[in-house]
Formats: C-alpha cells, structure tokens, sequence
C-alpha cells in the first residue's frame, strides 16, 4: 500500500503521532517517481536534493511537537508555468530552458508557509497552450491509466503525477479547461476556482483574463484544504478579488437534500461518447437518490464558445508573449545580424508551432481593419455566454454535465488536426469565459479509462460546487480506483 492512499488527516496524525517522518513522505514521493517516471514523464525538473533537505528541516521541527497544518510534509508538484525562486521554471518552452526565477509566485510562497515540500516542476503543453501534454517542448507526458493515451492537458503533468502517485497534490492552471480535462482523463479531482480567487501573481501568463491557478488531488476533502490554503486577496495581482474566504472544510456536510441541479442539453448532445453520457446519467441518479432534483436546461451560446475562446486567448497571447523576445530573458539567438533579426531568430527558435500558430492567430484577430470584426464581437459573445450561466444559477445551484466529450485519446492521434484538439475542451471552455468554478471528479470507467464529472457553481461559491462532488464522491468509490503501474 502506497503512503499516499492515506487520507490527509490520516498522514497528519501518523506525522504528529511519529509513526512516520516527513523524510519518509519525500523518499517514498522520490522512490516512486525513481521507479515510474521513465513511463510517466510528469516532471520536467526533479528538485530532490532540495526535497530532501527541506524535509530534514521539517522533521527538525517535528520533534518541537508543536501542532502542525493539515498540509505540512506533504510533498507537492507545482505547474512549470508557476515560477519558483531558483528552481528552473520553463512552461514546457525551450524559450525558457534556462530560466531561473529570483521570486516565488504567490500559491507558491502560500504552500511553504504551510510548510509543503515542493518536489519538482511539472510537465505541460508549451506556455499552456495545448490540451494533451504533446506540445511540450521537451518530451510528452504519459496518462498511467494507459501509456499510450495522453494525459489531457496543459496541466498534464500534474494530473498524471497524481494519478500515479509521484506526488501527493500538485498545483495545475486552468486557462480552457487545463486542470479539469486532464483531471477526468488521469481518474483525479481537478479544481478550477473562481477567476480572482487565487492569486495569479507569478504565473507566466497565456490569457490573463482567463488564467486560473487551482489544485489537483486524490479526492474532494484534499481540494477543500489545498484552496483553503491558496486561496484569497493578493495585493500584487490586479485581479485579484477581495471576498472573504469561507472555510471550505465546513461545506463537505454530505447533505445535498433539496439542492438543484442543472443539466445543459448542450453538455449531452452531439459529439459526446454515449459511455461517458452513460456514467454522467448514472451519477445524476446517484445525485437523485441523496435527495437532490435535476431538469434540463439550455445554454444557447455555448456552439460559440470554442470560436470565442480561440480568439480571445490567442489575441492575449499575443500581446502577453511579445515580451519573450531575446533581450529580457529567456534564450537569445547566437549571432544575430541586427535587433530584429534578434527578435526573429530568437522566437522562431524558441517557440514551437502550436505557440506560433496561437501568436498569429491573435495577431491577426487584433490587426488593423480586423479588431471589430473578431476581437470585439469575441467579447461580445463571450457576455452572452455569461448572461446564460446568471440565467441558469437564478434558478438552480449547481450545473452538472461531462467535463470532456471523450476519454482520453491515443499519444498521435490528434496532434496534426489542431480544430479537432480544440473541441475538446467545449465543456470546458464555456465555464472559463463565464469565470464561474468547476471541478472534475471521477464518475465511472469507458473501456478501462475514467470519466469526469463536471460540477459548475456560482462566481464564489466554491463551497456549493465542494459540497456536491464530495457527497457523490462518498457514495462512490471511483476517486478510490488507482491504475495498475
């Protein structure tokens, strides 16, 4: 038996009861990464010497007796795309293979006050832009439910690191749908929060309208403590919301008697797997039997979100990765023959083509004469899509449907048909642009591999959409199932 089939309480008393130190936590983290990265491929970096010696300190303090947090010792994976100070941070770029950050990003600093053992960075889809993990600029993750299936993506890495247990949680972003599509595809709880609920300060941005930090863990309970813990108002970023912070913890009663849910005819049309249908009916009938009511309803705009999506977080791609350009940071092209060839040597060399294709695209959606025609008509859309999610929340508590149309798909299959990679975060995208939570949570197996079930809320009512998925996942034992590695 793995150390991290423990619950987080459980491995918090067997801390504090000295049944088992922090070394042991980030050498059993270490011995299975050892043993099954070379299939898996998570991690872009591995900081085990520092691993080691952060847990050593711990341990120190341990011996004090003194009451600890919840999320003390446990070793964590943080997104390659979150800077930490002075471990290598890439966002799965060549055009960053050299960077070193001189500042942790807020999540960051966050987790080690709560005194997590960081274990490495994890691997993605270059500048998170991609939905499989092949777009990483170094090598592909692996999805351990099966190797030669993706893990989803941009936050591959994580999600498959915890699926294979390399990591007890790790820290994803959520752009389209990043932490919730490869969490249904790797069998974990992924958590995208309310955009402005967690800091975005120090992740390097994709679309910051869009951008999301959230965690992905084994189970409902480990995403409430990990939130409550990342979660909050940040001076540093300027989107950052001041709202007070519940306790998350409170929300997991198991209680969902009366509550209403909200089926988007939409979310379980044309285009999704009739077994991944099957698994969402199944767990609206699970639902149902705990006392919970459900209708279907409609989001009218949702044919439109894909398009919208593309154009708004290509548009602000462009303009957030026009600072990578051979000067600042990053790699510089060798000999260049004058300042933009410098800029045009070095981009065409350190950026890869889905990141090129994105830039272009946002480029042009932003050109003179093209603007209204797709960049503001975009916006205008993507307030339609929100106006349908305030339409359906004045009326029902939560919204339920698949968080992928699919199961995961083979290493290959999709990559050279980008508009068919785009469509599978369609369930996904739409909650993006509202900026409303959402979390992934297993609900059944297709041929072997799991499905995820979507759970939507309210802007800030991260404990309604916690309640749910923790009451389905009590009466469930789907988030229990771990592959065979």
């Amino acid at each position: 038996m793995s150390l991290f089939d423990n619950t987080l309480p459980e491995i918090h008393n067997k801390l504090h009861q000295k049944e088992i130190s922090v070394s042991d936590l980030v050498g059993h983290a270490l011995e299975t990464i050892g043993a099954r990265e070379d299939k898996i491929r998570a991690y872009i970096t591995v900081d085990e010497e520092q691993a080691r010696a952060s847990a050593r300190q711990l341990d120190d303090h341990l011996i004090l007796g003194e009451e600890r947090g919840l999320l003390f010792g446990l070793p964590v994976g943080i997104k390659d795309n979150i800077v930490t100070e002075g471990l290598r941070t890439t966002c799965g770029s060549q055009f960053l293979k050299n960077f070193d950050p001189v500042y942790d990003a807020t999540v960051v600093g966050k987790l080690r006050a709560a005194q997590t053992v960081t274990l490495g960075k994890m691997n993605m889809d270059e500048f998170a832009m991609g939905g499989s993990n092949e777009n990483s600029s170094f090598f592909p993750a692996r999805n351990p439910w099966d190797l030669e299936r993706v893990p989803g993506g941009s936050s591959g890495g994580s999600a498959a690191a915890v699926a294979a247990g390399e990591a007890y949680f790790t820290l994803g972003s959520d752009t389209g749908g990043s932490i919730r599509q490869p969490a249904s595809y790797c069998g974990v709880v992924g958590l995208k929060p309310t955009y402005g609920l967690v800091s975005r300060f120090g992740l390097v941005a994709f679309a910051s309208s869009l951008d999301q930090i959230g965690p992905i863990t084994k189970n409902v309970q480990d995403s409430a403590y990990v939130l409550q813990a990342i979660a909050g108002y940040d001076h540093k970023d300027s989107t950052s919301a001041k709202v007070d912070i519940p306790d998350y913890l409170n929300a997991l009663t198991g209680d969902v008697k009366g509550l209403r849910i909200a089926v988007p005819k939409e979310y379980l049309g044309e285009g999704v797997d009739p077994q991944v249908k099957e698994k969402v009916l199944d767990a609206l009938k699970t639902l149902e039997g705990l006392g919970a009511v459900w209708e279907e309803v409609s989001l009218p705009h949702t044919e439109y979100a894909v398009a919208t999506y593309y154009l708004l977080a290509s548009s602000e791609a462009s303009s957030n990765l026009a600072r990578f350009d051979g000067v600042r940071y990053g790699v510089r092209a060798d000999n260049p023959d004058n300042l933009l060839d410098l800029y045009h040597q070095s981009r065409t060399q350190g950026f890869g083509p889905e990141v090129k294709r994105r830039i272009m695209l946002g480029t042009y959606a932003l050109s003179s004469g093209y603007y209204d025609a797709y960049y503001l008509k975009a916006q205008k859309v993507r307030t339609l899509i929100k106006q349908d999610f305030d339409r359906v929340f004045e009326q029902y508590d939560v919204i339920i449907g698949p968080t992928a149309p699919t199961t995961a798909f083979k290493i290959g299959s999709q990559v050279d048909d980008p508009l068919t990679m785009y469509l599978n975060d369609i369930l996904t995208i739409p909650v993006s642009l509202a900026g409303v939570p959402a979390i992934s949570i297993p609900c059944g197996f297709a041929d072997g591999l799991p499905v995820g079930l979507q759970i939507i809320g309210k802007a800030f009512d991260e404990s309604s959409v916690l309640r749910v998925a923790h009451a389905f996942e009590q009466n469930t034992e789907f988030h229990k199932q771990r592959p065979q590695l």
